[in-house]
């Protein structure tokens, strides 16, 4: 008869150790490391090419200081409304509506409403870009149903430029908050709603009553993706309007591609990456600290 062999106490916990090490090496290679790098360099004034200077923290106070370097995270802000806010609302108010009917093919409409999500974001811009411009669908469509005097160049416009870029963050990320939203309510018990009616609540108080506290986790991870995606976007302002006109959809993540590349001000562009890490560092653990006292 085989004997098993005794383990000592902290065997098991070696164990996981030695499991756990290789992803921390390469979480470290890739993801601490780069960020321990650039906290170093933002306290350099650095081209890229010669010596950099130490400077301390005074990158940190021309960053919070300067206003054309504050305006980014201002435009950030903006971003936010149409990537996150609308999106959710948009996307919490249609799985509500739908969650009450069966539809024919709803996989259908999911995928279909989804398909944003899995097109490149470069493909995504150069698309609207075509959308918006002075002789694009847009202005043809309003000068169809007779509202020409409302045409413009969308993206050459100083006032409709960011909500235009942000509207296409909206168009992107609304088919991912349906799609979250829709599955956390189908585990919602039929029988709770027909409890709910019974008691008398109207389909506006039975969604508030029964889905809405359902969607407490699913409207955490929305708000977390669509808010991270709000202020790290690059993509649409660097094809779509290269941080114009002027600096009117200049945003931190481009702000940090061109005080690095263009102007050559290395510790500038990293002082910038490193505040808008910890911005979302700090948005992202309030939206999860707030999930985790909903549900408890």
């Amino acid at each position: 008869m085989a004997t098993q062999t005794p383990r000592t106490p902290g065997e098991p916990r070696r164990v996981a150790y030695l499991y756990v090490a290789p992803a921390f090496c390469v979480f470290a290679a890739f993801m601490l490391w780069p960020l321990v790098r650039a906290v170093w360099l933002s306290l350099f004034a650095w081209d890229g090419l010669t010596v950099g200077t130490w400077v301390g923290l005074d990158n940190y106070a021309t960053v919070l200081g300067d206003p054309a370097l504050r305006a980014p995270f201002g435009h950030a802000a903006v971003l936010v409304l149409f990537f996150c806010v609308l999106p959710v609302t948009v996307g919490i108010t249609v799985a509500g509506l739908m969650s009450r009917t069966q539809l024919v093919g709803l996989g259908f409409f999911r995928t279909v409403l989804f398909l944003p999500q899995v097109v490149a974001l470069v493909v995504v811009a150069i698309a609207w870009q075509t959308i918006y411009a002075p002789a694009g669908p847009l202005n043809d469509l309003l000068s169809a149903v007779g509202l020409g005097a409302l045409t413009r160049g969308w993206l050459g416009d100083t006032t409709w430029a960011l909500p235009s870029v942000g509207f296409v963050g909206t168009w992107v990320a609304t088919g991912l908050c349906l799609v979250l939203f829709l599955a956390g309510l189908e585990k919602v018990p039929r029988e709770l709603y027909e409890a709910a009616r019974v008691d008398g609540a109207g389909p506006v108080r039975e969604f508030f009553t029964v889905g809405l506290p359902a969607l407490r986790g699913e409207l955490a991870v929305a708000l977390t993706l669509t808010m991270i995606a709000a202020l790290r976007t690059f993509d649409l302002v660097y094809v779509m309007t290269s941080g114009g006109p002027g600096d009117r959809t200049s945003v931190p993540a481009f702000e940090v591609y061109r005080q690095t590349f263009e102007q050559a001000a290395v510790g500038l562009g990293m002082t910038v990456a490193v505040i808008l890490t910890v911005v979302i560092l700090v948005i992202t653990v309030g939206i999860t600290r707030l999930a985790e006292g909903a549900q408890r």
